[in-house]
């Protein structure tokens, strides 16, 4: 009987061996890198989701903001973002002085709250939670109960306002119906989807007085008339898609950003997940506040700041899209020129005017212009998940023009878009760089 219990026991010591390798101990998380952790697990989630780019920018809003307030609350003479944004009601009365709060905890526990309310897959933050409660594992229980109960005052104040900014009643609203007029958007190939978000410029902006304070001059009128503007803009991206470069190539995809692209094969379809734009510009701003080595306050404000400017200019982007409702370059070049042309980017399911991309990354580089200065290098390590790519950037500002060029590269914006479309985004930066300190 000796043999088969001891046989027995090396078995038991092997399965408790393997269950402990399948469930580490959570890695302690000092300084920002706590911060930096939880922003990578959102994106995941985001990535996960597929959440349309202006549905992702507010829940990264509204996550960076309660990081920032929650951290803010513990710096004495500092205040939070949000309380110099709109529609955010005062918090509870802050900790009494005497009251040990860890506001380290605080913050990362708002962040998580304020994230498993606005994501689909909830249980996919469970990691995240493991890797905060771990991280203070060493809190004496009254202490580590205060400070998650900090935490949960703050994401409901943050949540309190997400639930009022008219995301909810947006979501029943009816869809947009396209009409076949010249000029006018039309569903695009090759899946004919419905239009994205025709009703996001009701959404509450964060510093904006309204989705058209930074209203964009208007795009150029419709006109064949070969000497126009419009058709000039036109004829540029048919010429440019018969003789795309191998740099231009890569630039596209590297800036494509398109969150569910799908691909056709014969009868097989599936689908590449990917960043969103205000998912790479949040990496991005991860990569910067590392390697300018930014304390947690520091980097909890720029999250904050960078992911608020993204929102709002998606905000104000959209608001001009189905005002001027502009037909995009694979409607036009398939009539007038080529029928069976394609764009070498797949077009996003949304009108032209303006890009996205370009308002978006102008508003969300210039406020990290703010914060890093001009000429400040980096290496975008953002894609290697997804496209096995990195860049080297000499500048803040140079990745911005890059991604806005990439839009014409791609053959899915006129320049107008690009170029009236990144100063709308500088538009809507201006109203945050007086929040930069």
């Amino acid at each position: 009987m000796k043999d088969p219990v001891r046989l027995m026991c090396v078995w038991m010591m092997l399965l408790v061996l393997c269950s402990c390798n399948r469930n580490p101990k959570p890695a302690i998380l000092p300084g920002a890198a706590l911060e930096h952790t939880c922003m990578a697990a959102l994106t995941e989630v985001i990535v996960h989701d597929i959440f349309s780019p202006p549905v992702a920018s507010r829940i990264y809003a509204y996550a960076s903001l309660a990081y920032d307030a929650a951290l803010q609350e513990g710096q004495p003479g500092s205040y939070s973002l949000a309380s110099r944004m709109k529609g955010f009601k005062p918090l509870t009365a802050a900790p009494a002085a005497g009251e040990q709060i860890r506001h380290r905890l605080s913050a990362a526990w708002a962040f998580h709250q304020v994230a498993r309310a606005l994501v689909f897959s909830k249980d996919s933050l469970a990691s995240l939670e493991q890797n905060i409660r771990g991280s203070f594992a060493d809190l004496p229980a009254d202490q580590f109960n205060k400070s998650l109960a900090r935490g949960d005052s703050i994401a409901a104040m943050i949540l309190a306002r997400a639930s009022a900014d008219r995301y909810r009643e947006t979501r029943s609203m009816p869809r947009y119906s396209a009409f076949r007029n010249p000029g006018i958007w039309q569903q695009t190939p090759p899946d004919y989807s419905d239009a994205a978000e025709p009703h996001w410029k009701l959404i509450q902006p964060l510093r904006m007085d309204s989705a058209a304070a930074c209203k964009p001059a208007p795009p150029p009128p419709y006109n064949l008339d070969t000497s126009s503007v419009y058709f000039r803009e036109l004829k540029e991206v048919y010429d440019m898609s018969k003789q795309v470069s191998g740099s231009m190539d890569t630039i596209a995809h590297y800036w494509d950003d398109n969150p569910f692209v799908t691909e056709h094969r014969g009868h097989l379809t599936y689908a590449n997940k990917k960043l969103t734009p205000v998912g790479h510009w949040m990496v991005i701003t991860s990569i910067l506040c590392q390697q300018a080595g930014l304390d947690e306050k520091t980097t909890a404000r720029a999250y904050a700041l960078t992911a608020s400017a993204i929102f709002d200019g998606f905000i104000s982007c959209w608001d001009e899209k189905y005002r001027s409702v502009t037909v995009r370059p694979i409607t036009v070049i398939r009539d007038q020129f080529q029928p069976d042309w394609n764009a070498l980017l797949q077009t996003p399911p949304f009108p032209e005017y303006t890009s996205g991309h370009s308002v978006v990354s102008a508003a969300g580089s210039m406020v990290l212009r703010g914060i890093f200065g001009d000429g400040y290098a980096f290496r975008d390590t953002s894609e290697i998940p997804y496209l096995g790519l990195e860049r080297n950037f000499p500048s803040i500002e140079a990745a911005a023009e890059e991604a806005g060029i990439s839009r014409l590269y791609g053959g899915i914006h006129f320049r107008s878009a690009i170029n009236e479309g990144k100063e709308q985004g500088f538009q809507v930066a201006k109203l945050y760089l007086g929040l930069i300190k």
